[in-house]
């Protein structure tokens, strides 16, 4: 049982100082049995993708091909610095908690990230909708052809449970919690990574991933200790 807490304590400190995909990875393995909420209970809050040629599949492409003509390297750059879908990346500038993050909170919004991440995989394996730049060549994503399935987004979805909980945490903020949000969700359209459906699909899923942890008692103990944890409220 030693062990295993230490493994758990480690990976959470690696993943929230930036390795993500290893440690998730081995999460799996060695992470709690317990989750704050179960990644097929909530598929069924996504809708399936817009079929391919449908006029909301043709106008996903307009858009994207509108950002792509008249994005800045700015634009590219501000995406590229949240390529990674962690909570470091899209709030830690604006985080509520002491700097660095607190062990206590470390592990709480480790286990969100990783049962976000989870629905988020379950989702797409569920849809397996390729991404816009393997459908259309001329799509130049300036993030990279980044691998893996596209419907619904990760950072869409990541990115809004993480803003709910922290609009939990310190109400007064909500709007700029989501508004952060909502930026790194379009940074990945920006960056031609991703359809616009995909994003309002993440969102969905994300709202439906933070109402299935506010069902769970673990999960609202556990929110009582983020908001101690809390300096701006």
């Amino acid at each position: 049982m030693k062990l295993r807490k230490h493994l758990i304590i480690g990976l959470t400190a690696l993943l929230l100082s930036g390795c993500g995909y290893v440690q998730f990875s081995l999460y799996k393995l060695f992470g709690p049995d317990h989750h704050y909420v179960a990644a097929d209970s909530v598929i069924a809050a996504v809708p399936a993708p817009p079929a391919p040629g449908s006029p909301e599949d043709r106008k996903d492409f307009e858009t994207l091909f509108d950002w792509q003509s008249r994005r800045s390297e700015a634009d590219c750059a501000a995406a590229n610095a949240q390529a990674k879908a962690e909570y470091d990346a899209f709030f830690g500038d604006v985080s509520p908690f002491p700097d660095p993050l607190p062990p206590a909170a470390s592990t709480i919004l480790f286990q969100v990230y990783f049962d976000g991440g989870m629905a988020v995989e379950a989702a797409k394996k569920h849809f397996a909708r390729q991404r816009p730049f393997r459908r259309d060549k001329a799509l130049k994503p300036c993030l990279g052809k980044v691998p893996g399935l596209s419907y619904p987004s990760g950072h869409a979805a990541v990115s809004r449970l993480f803003a709910l909980l922290l609009s939990d945490v310190a109400p007064g903020r909500r709007a700029s919690f989501l508004a952060r949000s909502d930026r790194a969700a379009l940074n990945r359209v920006i960056g031609g990574v991703h359809h616009p459906s995909d994003i309002e699909a993440g969102k969905l899923l994300g709202d439906a991933v933070y109402a299935g942890m506010l069902r769970d008692a673990a999960f609202r103990a556990d929110l009582d200790k983020l908001k101690a944890l809390a300096v701006e409220r």
